[in-house]
């Protein structure tokens, strides 16, 4: 009676939680939904729709490597295999992206799959430079919308980890920043 009473109290504190950012990512707090679906992430992995949510919040927090094991995970439903196949791809191209600016790798040769999220435009463009010499930064126009503009460059933070920034223009504003190392 005591272990079913458990089981019970654990299965609505799962529901809670995952209600909860639900609610929370309604309301675009993705860094809090990421943080919260990384913290219970153990009790609740064989959830997918839980899984999915804690992905999709933690790419919107711009923490993409917390990708990969939800990656691995998702694979019981149709949907939840092309969350997992959306997913792969932006972590592919983040780390191909990254390995290219870095070490001078040329990408110019790949042909991949392509997504909607912005590391993935920037990823596309990048590519189509084909081979060049590399520069401090790069800046693309989108070709969807001419305000629109994507400046991508590298830095190293003090212990010496390099890290790619993508910041997204509207005009001359600057609308958003993302980090990714």
């Amino acid at each position: 009676m005591r272990t079913l009473l458990l089981l019970l109290l654990s299965l609505h504190l799962s529901a809670d939680i995952k209600q909860e950012m639900f609610g929370l990512y309604q309301n675009k707090k993705f860094n809090k939904v990421c943080s919260i679906g990384f913290n219970n992430f153990k009790s609740n992995k064989k959830d997918e729709e839980y899984v999915s949510l804690y992905a999709f919040a933690c790419l919107y927090s711009d923490y993409i490597d917390r990708l990969a094991v939800p990656t691995a995970i998702l694979k019981t439903t149709k949907e939840s295999r092309a969350n997992a196949a959306y997913f792969s791809v932006i972590l592919m191209q983040k780390k191909l992206l990254y390995h290219a600016m870095v070490d001078k790798y040329d990408l110019s040769e790949f042909t991949l799959p392509t997504t909607d999220y912005i590391l993935s435009k920037v990823f596309d463009f990048y590519t189509k430079l084909g081979k060049h010499s590399p520069r401090n930064f790069y800046l693309f126009e989108d070709p969807n919308n001419a305000k629109l503009t994507y400046k991508l460059s590298l830095t190293t933070d003090y212990n010496k980890v390099h890290k790619i920034i993508i910041e997204e223009y509207y005009d001359t504003i600057s609308i958003n920043r993302h980090i990714y190392w």
